[in-house]
């Protein structure tokens, strides 16, 4: 047995109330790393969702697995992405469907709530989480768990602290971190990213946000619901570049009548920090303003770990965006997988998730299970939501894949109009020709559910007919997607085929 590290978790606040039981649970101060095997049918190295999947599942097929984490396990999903932020996001709806109640001929309101009790409560559901995804939990699933960082000594070895690990095959499932842009100043500020955003307890007077995708855009919202003033600074014309257009706009209107300030085309020149605020000087084409607030998040993209790996050793390839992967996520070291965020231009937890059973698949048992062939979602979870799946018109036009596109808005669902929700729609997307469903955006206050039923028929070659010709409960707002399909189905009623029918109903008369 090799005595515990001292890499643990120290950038975790355990001051803040409820993190030391999610250190406790994520790493442990006196875990002792275990004696290793002789020969691994794996070593996994990063325990994000990606990792932690490939190890849980492997182990549980009867290989013998090693995990190597340096930091915490349950990675940026638990520890800085989804949970907390969701967390949050549901305390900023709370808030402001308290305040928006009479509306529906509830209570009117005015007042906040309590900002620290908001954190506070998200650090203690995070901590209720964790075990999930700690330690004990994996050692139980016959996981030996290691603390350290990993290093490639080799082809078919990685050291931990003063050990070498053997093995068949490698999973490299490090994941990715906030991406720092090079701007002059910035270095040495006390910015936030993702990392250290949900260590605020006080709620901050004023947030500048950098980046228009998706974190930048729930975290904009949130805050301003939660009582911030919030400016949101965007490089590009318009937010969230890779959805429809028409779904940007809708998010970028909410984002405004919760109080945003959104500047789009904007390029951050310089920042500077000075008697505890934030001044940006940004410009669009000849103008330049200034820009001061209290607190800056970056939010401006993702950059894969890989630097303190040694892959040269192992004759692993770095590409521009990540670790160089086959389709069957297979490194230029054939005995070396990859999976999750570290490799992957789909970066969500779900993902990941699924790039874990390929790898497995692939590694363990000479599978050929493609990563081409996962059908991904995606969803920003805005006030309304946005959920995507497979093609938009741009990426269909890019890809030279003719297509036909059927909407419905959502003040022509009824649920969605007795709910006071009809900001938003329902697109869907097929190969002209045919009703194969390749692609479709939701947008709704839950579009996350309901891209799921596209998202299973696309998945198993169910088309644009066979949603149609499912009942769905009335009312709901998934009706809207049923909608969708007798919309395509109506526009084949050409003149011809309404000719036909009209001959057929004279002699049937």
């Amino acid at each position: 047995m090799t005595p515990p590290d001292s890499h643990a978790a120290r950038d975790v606040r355990t001051d803040l109330p409820h993190n030391e039981r999610l250190v406790a649970a994520v790493h442990p101060a006196s875990w002792p790393n275990p004696a290793p095997a002789p020969r691994y049918h794996l070593v996994v190295i990063g325990a994000g969702t990606a990792g932690l999947v490939t190890a849980a599942g492997a182990a549980g097929l009867g290989a013998r697995v090693a995990l190597i984490e340096r930091h915490l396990m349950g990675g940026d999903c638990l520890n800085s992405g989804c949970v907390p932020s969701k967390a949050i996001i549901a305390a900023a709806r709370a808030w402001t469907s308290a305040r928006e109640a009479s509306r529906l001929g509830g209570p009117s309101t005015s007042a906040d709530g309590d900002f620290a009790t908001v954190m506070d409560r998200m650090r203690r559901l995070r901590a209720d989480i964790a075990p999930v995804d700690g330690a004990e939990r994996f050692r139980g699933l016959g996981v030996d768990v290691f603390f350290g960082d990993a290093r490639f000594s080799g082809h078919d070895t990685v050291t931990v602290g003063t050990e070498t690990l053997r093995f068949r095959r490698a999973v490299i499932a490090t994941g990715a971190r906030a991406a720092v842009p090079d701007i002059p100043g910035l270095a040495g500020t006390p910015y936030r990213t993702n990392e250290t955003l949900f260590d605020l307890s006080d709620r901050p007077s004023s947030l500048l946000v950098l980046g228009g995708g998706p974190v930048g855009c729930e975290m904009a919202q949130a805050f301003a619901r939660l009582g911030t003033r919030v400016v949101l600074l965007a490089r590009g014309p318009r937010l969230m570049p890779r959805e429809d257009p028409d779904a940007a706009h809708i998010v970028q209107q909410a984002l405004e009548r919760d109080g945003v300030q959104v500047l789009l085309g904007q390029s951050v020149t310089q920042v500077a920090w000075h008697d505890g605020r934030f001044t940006l000087e940004a410009r669009r084409g000849q103008e330049t303003r200034s820009i001061v607030g209290a607190e800056l998040l970056l939010a401006t993209g993702r950059t894969p770990n890989v630097e303190s790996l040694a892959l040269d050793l192992a004759g692993v390839q770095v590409g521009a965006t990540g670790l160089v992967v086959n389709d069957r996520l297979q490194t230029t070291n054939p005995r070396v997988f990859a999976c999750g965020d570290v490799c992957s231009t789909q970066q969500f937890t779900h993902a990941a998730d699924f790039q874990a059973g390929t790898v497995i698949q692939n590694a363990l048992f000479f599978g050929r299970k493609r990563a081409s062939a996962l059908v991904v979602p995606r969803c920003t979870y805005t006030s309304p939501e946005v959920a995507s799946v497979g093609l938009t018109p741009d990426t269909a036009a890019a890809a030279g894949v003719p297509i036909e596109t059927v909407t419905v808005p959502l003040h022509d669902v009824d649920r969605a109009v007795l709910d006071g929700e009809t900001e938003g729609f329902a697109r869907m997307h097929v190969r002209r020709g045919s009703d194969r469903i390749v692609g479709a955006t939701v947008v709704a206050a839950h579009a996350g559910d309901l891209i799921n039923e596209v998202t299973l028929c696309m998945t198993n070659g169910l088309g644009l007919s066979a949603l149609g010709a499912t009942m769905h409960p009335y009312p709901t707002q998934g009706d809207a997607l049923r909608k969708c399909a007798d919309l395509w189905r109506r526009s084949k009623l050409t003149p011809t085929v309404r000719a036909v029918f009209a001959r057929w109903f004279q002699l049937f008369s």
